[in-house]
């Protein structure tokens, strides 16, 4: 069951549902607008290194080129780049809510792209998305609202809520091993 504004200010009455700095005009019909945060990361092209995804390289860092942006400059997505943003909010869901992500209307009527995100119950941290360009440059700001969050009851809580390897996360997290946590 999708969560209306009114389950959401609910939840966040009890925090249960925490999303930091919390704003009620983020609150929408059905879901909560995410803004972007001001960090992002450009993918840099390499036709030289290979990544091996089960064994990432301890230098991965260096395949991301990022920046704190000002949030009266924006930052730029060229066409058909890959960038990793952050979201502003910090968001923790409770063991019986997943969050389903997508981009807000507007920005996908620009052509801007983000693959399918599902939001783990039990997920704390800011969100991190990759972007994908449109066919022409299209430039965005830290702090505008960017993305939609879908909040769904699950049919019971999870047994185990998320606990995973970007639990806790601030800012854009790149990739980590499998076996890496977030101190």
């Amino acid at each position: 069951m999708i969560l209306s504004d009114r389950d959401i200010f609910h939840l966040v009455e009890l925090k249960r549902l925490v999303i930091e700095p919390f704003d009620p005009s983020i609150v929408r019909e059905n879901g909560v607008d995410l803004r972007l945060g001001g960090e992002f990361c450009r993918l840099r092209r390499s036709l030289t290194r290979i990544v091996d995804a089960k064994r990432l390289p301890p230098d991965i860092e260096e395949f991301y080129r990022c920046e704190e942006v000002d949030p009266e400059k924006g930052f730029v997505v060229y066409p058909h780049e890959h960038v990793l943003a952050h979201t502003l909010e910090w968001v923790e869901l409770p063991d019986d809510i997943v969050g389903l992500v997508n981009v807000r209307s507007t920005f996908a009527r620009l052509g801007l792209y983000i693959p399918p995100t599902v939001v783990d119950a039990g997920f704390k941290g800011q969100l991190v998305i990759e972007i994908i360009g449109s066919e022409f440059p299209i430039r965005v700001y830290p702090g505008q609202r960017f993305l939609h969050l879908v909040l769904v009851r699950a049919s019971s809580p999870v047994a185990k809520p998320y606990t995973g390897k970007y639990q806790g996360q601030k800012g854009v997290t790149l990739p980590r091993p499998d076996d890496a946590r977030n101190a």
